[in-house]
């Protein structure tokens, strides 16, 4: 616990610099200057795209949609979308799209345990790159979770060229998108693979990053994508 809170604490100190520096650099010259073009956020033009994550199927490379529904977590709209492959058991994707220009990353891991009902063990992260941006990689959250089955978990953050679980790092990136004027869309991503109750969380990894390189890529061709210049 005392670990955690002295992360977080350090978090928070890095967020209130980087603020520091925007307002020294950016905020005060505009307000001299009378060209204050902060008052009101950029919008998010993909927002759009993200909106209809809902009710849309997404094409995954290699498998085949069994289903797609939407369901409501906490009066928020996710899209639920089972997929499966030969050799393969189903495999559930769940995303929550950013709807809102206003709207930030929060608590969606947590909506999503409450309604789950897991337990869960072995949390840790698992790094893999973005195969549309190579230099780019997204960290995720890597854990074993169980109710009337076992399943191996993995959620991020995406957002174009990248992605992480941690709702500070978006944080970061948005605000220094927004000293250019731009704005960082983002979806949350938990892929549910089943495995063995007795299972190696370790014998997952290949699998896990798979999908989750699958995923991030069909969420940057297909979502994170401004409809209103074509």
């Amino acid at each position: 616990m005392f670990k955690f809170k002295k992360g977080l604490f350090t978090s928070q100190v890095v967020i209130l610099c980087l603020l520091g520096l925007a307002i020294i650099f950016v905020a005060v010259p505009n307000y001299l200057t009378q060209q204050w073009s902060w008052s009101e956020l950029p919008r998010v033009p993909e927002v759009a795209q993200m909106r209809k994550i809902p009710e849309t199927s997404l094409n995954f490379t290699g498998w085949t949609t069994l289903g797609q529904k939407e369901l409501s977590i906490n009066n928020y709209p996710w899209s639920f979308q089972v997929i499966e492959k030969s050799g393969q058991k189903p495999v559930v994707i769940a995303l929550k799209g950013q709807k809102y220009y206003k709207d930030h990353p929060e608590v969606e891991w947590v909506d999503l345990q409450g309604i789950e009902k897991w337990k869960s063990d072995s949390s840790q992260t698992l790094k893999f790159p973005s195969e549309i941006e190579p230099n780019h990689s997204i960290t995720a959250r890597w854990f074993q979770a169980w109710n009337q089955k076992t399943y191996a978990v993995l959620q991020w953050y995406a957002w174009p060229g990248g992605g992480h679980h941690s709702p500070s790092q978006w944080f970061l990136a948005d605000q220094k998108a927004q000293l250019k004027n731009k704005r960082v869309p983002w979806v949350a991503v938990s892929i549910k693979i089943p495995m063995e109750a007795l299972g190696n969380l370790k014998d997952m990894e290949s699998l896990a990053k798979s999908l989750g390189q699958e995923v991030q890529k069909a969420l940057e061709k297909e979502v994170f994508i401004d409809k209103s210049q074509s």
